[in-house]
């Protein structure tokens, strides 16, 4: 190392009220030691400040520069003290408040090659009368580099985002789905940082550890509540699995690896270019990333054929809470278990997943019938309720149903059968003759043009529409969902149609359960939502101006509320991917596992305990907290201790 060069400004108020900024500068020279990398140094910044009213100072900083470790025999440390003149504050003694650190750091180094480098680096943070305070992003980003023995170096502009970065702003929102969430005052992340292999996960992980910084880890930025790009309240970085998508696809074994920063219409893709008689059951929409839809579960079109996403999950890859990599046999039964539907990120990093691939037939048929009130979609309703979830597995047949501009209610029946038109048209006679579908309500395509259709794309165009990872139509929106186990009555009914004419954005969809839903134990995996229940509601609604945020969150609690008679009760149900964080949230890292309860219960049912017992054994210091991470579970013996 040649030079180290540090500015470094304080920003402080005094017990008067006032703010004061003091500049400080200080420059070292490091010799006798080739090849030397600051980089690979931890530096611990402590703040101290204090009156000396005998000298008539305040001793602002003090810098120590610490190893991780120590490879030579020789340890090359400075002490850099700064001392500024105190500023009259009216009266003597009185404690002074941290307001604001700000530092640059520039380092210049020689390699071992000869070769002279200069980096530089950047930080600034807001921790009001927090003392002993850290810079965490330098720090991070040091530890980072040092972790990963610089292998980032040449392409950290790929990798590491600052708030400096010209491309943050595009990094940070285009992956976000809910708008709501990227406003001008929605707390930001320090960092983004996009890993570009395993290595990156494992120091991410122990750099922020070592930090005390909280993390974010987004796939695809479809969490509802904004979970996996945003945090209150607390300084997080995001871990943003973009770079990680790569698919390997075997026909022969019916498997498939893919990296959690895959998109669900890049598997699709994926699976498509290898055969056109085999498919996977996830989700519709083709933007979501992997890893938190199958992390929390996961269904789609033929899950009532299939069962969940997560349910033919066989194995994974996982980093934990101390950077290490697991994969199923590594981690244990328990953790493989939780990981598949209970919230992966509560656990560590889940980079990848080897899922199955069940067989398609070479022809499917899809219809859609819409219906409004007057010609007595009620009654058709009605009976749906009785037969959805008792048609063969082989169907698929959702409701969705919003208000419109014509002041009526729209209902939409969507089917996809796994067979060709005739079967299905027998199907439907035998088991739904109501709805009246005819032959010429039918389209016959392959599987691969059936997720472009329920992703409503157009079935003419190339499948190559599934690699677009931007979602065109992003908004602000809130959901929630709920669980029916009795039919709603047409009373209730009538209820419902008063309140959804309401809102012109907002609707309802009703997934039918039943078939291998039916057949899977509630204790299989996390997921607890198997028989018993007719279908799954999600309300959604949708808005554009930020300032209306308030009036639509109002009607869909309005919603929620006059449905609680007709849902399940004790808990009263919920899905996971369908993120609600009215439901509940942990307020701090030592949220009780009777306070997240509130909760954790509607998710998981009697599975929440089990998977906070997990949680306990493999993130003992709740190191992958958010607002709703999974608590631990801590028994007497523990509690006590």
């Amino acid at each position: 190392m040649v030079e180290y060069r540090q500015s470094v400004t304080v920003k402080y108020t005094d017990c008067g009220g006032g703010d004061h900024t003091a500049g400080v500068e200080g420059w070292s020279n490091y010799g006798g030691r080739s090849g030397f990398v600051v980089d690979r140094y931890y530096m611990v910044v402590v703040v101290y400040h204090a009156i000396w009213d005998l000298a008539n100072v305040i001793h602002v900083c003090w810098m120590l520069i610490i190893p991780l470790k120590v490879t030579d025999s020789y340890l090359y440390f400075s002490i850099f003290w700064a001392e500024v003149p105190k500023l009259n504050n009216g009266g003597n003694g009185g404690e002074v408040t941290l307001v604001e650190y700000r530092q640059s750091v520039a380092v210049k180094y020689t390699d071992c090659g000869g070769g002279d480098h200069t980096a530089g680096m950047e930080g600034c943070s807001n921790y009001s009368g927090r003392r002993g305070f850290v810079v965490d992003r330098i720090h991070l980003r040091i530890c980072f580099h040092s972790q990963t023995n610089h292998s980032v170096s040449n392409s950290s502009s790929n990798v590491i985002f600052t708030t400096n970065s010209s491309s943050y702003t595009s990094v940070l929102q285009s992956p976000a789905q809910n708008l709501r969430f990227v406003t001008a005052s929605t707390p930001k992340p320090q960092l983004i940082i996009r890993p570009l292999r395993e290595s990156h996960i494992q120091a991410v992980v122990i750099c922020s550890r070592k930090n005390s910084i909280n993390i974010r880890i987004r796939s695809g930025g479809h969490d509802y509540e904004g979970l996996s790009y945003y945090a209150s309240n607390i300084p997080f970085i995001i871990v943003d699995l973009a770079n990680l998508r790569s698919i390997k696809i075997n026909v022969e074994n019916k498997t498939a690896w893919v990296k959690s920063g895959a998109t669900l219409g890049e598997l699709y893709h994926a699976i498509a270019e290898e055969s056109n008689i085999y498919g996977f059951p996830a989700g519709s929409c083709s933007t979501m990333g992997v890893g938190g839809h199958l992390a929390g579960g996961g269904f789609g079109t033929i899950f009532r054929k299939y069962g969940l996403a997560a349910d033919n999950v066989i194995d994974a890859r996982i980093v934990d809470v101390n950077g290490r990599i697991f994969d199923r046999k590594s981690m244990g039964e328990e953790l493989f278990w939780a990981i598949r539907g209970g919230g992966g990120a509560s656990f560590g990093i889940i980079f990848a997943w080897k899922i199955k691939l069940v067989p398609v037939p070479s022809i499917v048929t899809v219809f859609t019938i819409h219906k409004t009130l007057e010609p007595g979609a009620t009654k058709l309703l009605q009976t749906w309720q009785l037969v959805a979830d008792k048609l063969s597995d082989t169907l698929f047949l959702h409701v969705v149903i919003a208000g419109n501009s014509n002041n009526t209610i729209a209902v939409s029946f969507r089917a996809l059968f796994l067979g060709v038109s005739e079967e299905l048209l027998t199907t439907m006679e035998k088991s739904f003759p109501e709805l009246g579908v005819e032959r010429k309500d039918c389209t016959e395509m392959s599987w691969i043009q059936s997720v472009l259709h329920f992703a409503d794309f157009s079935t003419r165009e190339s499948y190559d529409v599934l690699l677009n990872r931007t979602n065109p139509n992003q908004s602000s929106f809130k959901a929630k969902s709920d669980y029916v186990k009795e039919p709603i009555s047409e009373k209730g009914l009538e209820g419902l149609w008063k309140i959804l004419g309401e809102e012109k954005s907002g609707y309802m969809i009703w997934t039918p359960y039943g078939g291998r839903m039916s057949e899977i134990s509630k204790f299989e995996i996390p997921f607890p939502h198997r028989s018993g229940n007719l279908y799954l509601i999600q309300y959604m609604v949708t808005w554009e101006a930020e300032e209306e945020t308030e009036e639509h969150v109002n009607w869909i609690r309005r919603l929620y509320e006059y449905m609680t008679p007709f849902v399940s009760k004790n808990p009263r149900s919920a899905y996971l991917n369908y993120r609600d964080l009215d439901l509940g949230i942990n307020r701090n890292e030592n949220e009780s596992y009777g306070q997240a309860s509130v909760w954790g219960l509607k998710y998981f049912n009697s599975n929440f305990k089990r998977l906070a017992q997990i949680k306990a054994e493999v993130d003992p210091s709740d190191f992958f907290w958010y607002e709703q991470s999974i608590p631990l579970f801590l028994s007497l013996e523990k509690m006590e201790k």
